[in-house]
C-alpha cells in the first residue's frame, strides 16, 4: 500500500502538468475544435445523415473496420445502413492534439459514445480518430480521416 501511495504522489504532478496544457488552445485551434464538435453534435440529431454535410467531395477515410480508405459516398452508404440500426444518445470528445496551418487542419481525439439499438439496449463504444480538416469559408470540411473502435 505504501508503495502505491508513493507511486501516486510521483505520478500525481505529471497528470497535473498534462491537463493545463490540453487546456491552452489557440484561438485557431478552438475554432477547429469547435467544428469537430459540431458535426458530432449534427451526427446525434433527428438528422444525422446531414453529417454528411461536413465531408468535402475530396474525402477519403480509414476506420479501423475497413480494409480500405473510402470515399463520401462509401460513408453515406454506411450512414444510411447504420442510422437504421439505432442512434447515438451520449457522447464525449476529448482533444488530444490539434495541428493547424491555415486552412488545413488535423485533430486527434478520444471518444466515448453509448448507441442504442432498435431494441433500447445501449451499447458503449470507446476509441479514437484523427480528422484532417479542410476550411471552406467558416466551416471546417473533412477531407480525411483514420480511427474508430479501440477493442
Amino acid at each position: 500500500m505504501k508503495k502505491l501511495l508513493v507511486l501516486f504522489v510521483l505520478i500525481m504532478p505529471f497528470l497535473f502538468l498534462t491537463n493545463i496544457y490540453a487546456q491552452q488552445w489557440t484561438d485557431e485551434q478552438k475554432d477547429v475544435w469547435k467544428g469537430v464538435e459540431a458535426y458530432w453534435e449534427v451526427s446525434m440529431s433527428d438528422k444525422p445523415m446531414d453529417f454528411l454535410n461536413y465531408f468535402d467531395d475530396s474525402y477519403f477515410g480509414w476506420s479501423y473496420d475497413n480494409e480500405t480508405p473510402h470515399t463520401k459516398a462509401d460513408a453515406q452508404k454506411s450512414l444510411s445502413y447504420w442510422t437504421t440500426k439505432g442512434k447515438t444518445v451520449y457522447y464525449v470528445i476529448t482533444p488530444a492534439r490539434i495541428w493547424v496551418n491555415e486552412n488545413f487542419a488535423y485533430v486527434h481525439y478520444y471518444y466515448v459514445q453509448v448507441n442504442e439499438g432498435k431494441d433500447g439496449k445501449p451499447i458503449t463504444e470507446k476509441g479514437r480518430w484523427t480528422d484532417i480538416l479542410m476550411k471552406k469559408g467558416d466551416k471546417w470540411l473533412m477531407i480525411g480521416d483514420h480511427g474508430g473502435e479501440i477493442k
